[in-house]
């Protein structure tokens, strides 16, 4: 038996980040995945189609649409005996978060609670559930560890924070093992089309203006996707305490300049800038202090920006 031969749902598997997950356990075999996703619209449901279309009748994949708000659709369809859940279905975004807060708690808050309650009733023991990196907002004191200040300025992250706690109360009461992964700005191929090295991939190939805000002054920890995948599988087998919450990132903080200069090198064109003031909820910098998953996940991210945006590219071109 190797480490992956196990029966592992992954909810949100048409997206970004579960359809490659999905991908690359499905690399490592042995192991069994029912992938649940309710085919939300918030951006183009044929890019998702796309996204499962390598492994969507694979033998050792069963795909389902579920919506994970609706508890009696999920114990009524999902009626094998699992060993994990991988937990990456949400609704995204900091700033739809403020035009939506009810459906946000609801696909979030509740999506989560109803998750956690079939692990119960299943006994499932191992859960990892994707946190986030904006529930630490603008707490200025970067790197942040996962002992900083939470201080988030949307409703999204203010849902992220509510399922880490809703998963240490299910650790405590019903012995399972929650790990929070704290994604940090992940990016790569099946990037979703909201996110600014999507759009500003889009719009520099168009020759059209992008808009940087903050006067371009901003910080991101871009995490290419291999990297955190890296971080989910190692999650999968970890054992040694029933709650942790962990950052995912790539310990390195690159401005908006230099994400810029890397799109403009691999696209071949000069950007055309714009700028505008920094929206309330957009924190000014992130950046990940990523020495506890070293420490319990032996995390070591591998990609650079440069190498990871021309691989992105790469993508794009053949994908528009």
């Amino acid at each position: 038996m190797n480490d992956f031969d196990k029966n592992i749902i992954i909810t949100g598997a048409a997206g970004f980040i579960g359809s490659s997950l999905a991908e690359c356990l499905l690399k490592h075999g042995g192991c069994k995945i029912t992938c649940i996703d309710n085919f939300d619209d918030f951006y183009d449901i044929n890019l998702k189609q796309k996204n499962i279309a390598a492994f969507e009748n694979h033998k050792d994949v069963q795909f389902l649409k579920i919506d994970i708000r609706n508890a009696n659709e999920i114990s009524r369809n999902l009626c094998g005996d699992y060993d994990m859940i991988i937990h990456l279905a949400a609704k995204a975004g900091v700033r739809p978060s403020i035009l939506q807060s009810d459906l946000y708690e609801q696909t979030n808050v509740l999506g989560t609670l109803n998750m956690l309650e079939f692990a119960k009733q299943k006994n499932i023991k191992q859960f990892i559930f994707a946190s986030s990196s904006s529930i630490y907002g603008i707490n200025p004191d970067v790197p942040w560890s996962e002992t900083s200040a939470l201080m988030p300025v949307s409703p999204y992250a203010a849902t992220k924070i509510a399922g880490e706690y809703l998963g240490y109360t299910y650790s405590k009461l019903y012995d399972i093992r929650f790990i929070a992964l704290r994604f940090f700005t992940v990016y790569g191929p099946r990037q979703r089309p909201d996110l600014a090295i999507h759009k500003f991939t889009k719009l520099i190939g168009e020759n059209k203006a992008i808009t940087l805000y903050g006067n371009g002054e901003t910080f991101r920890d871009y995490t290419f996707i291999d990297d955190i995948l890296s971080g989910i599988t190692a999650a999968m087998t970890y054992d040694k305490t029933m709650f942790e919450a962990i950052n995912l990132g790539n310990n390195h903080t690159a401005g908006l300049s230099e994400l810029v200069s890397a799109l403009e090198n691999a696209i071949g064109k000069k950007a055309i800038t714009q700028f505008d003031k920094l929206h309330p909820a957009d924190a000014p910098r992130t950046f990940a202090d990523i020495s506890k998953a070293k420490k319990l996940l032996n995390y070591n991210p591998q990609t650079q920006l440069s190498a990871g945006i021309e691989r992105f590219y790469e993508w794009y071109k053949n994908n528009y």
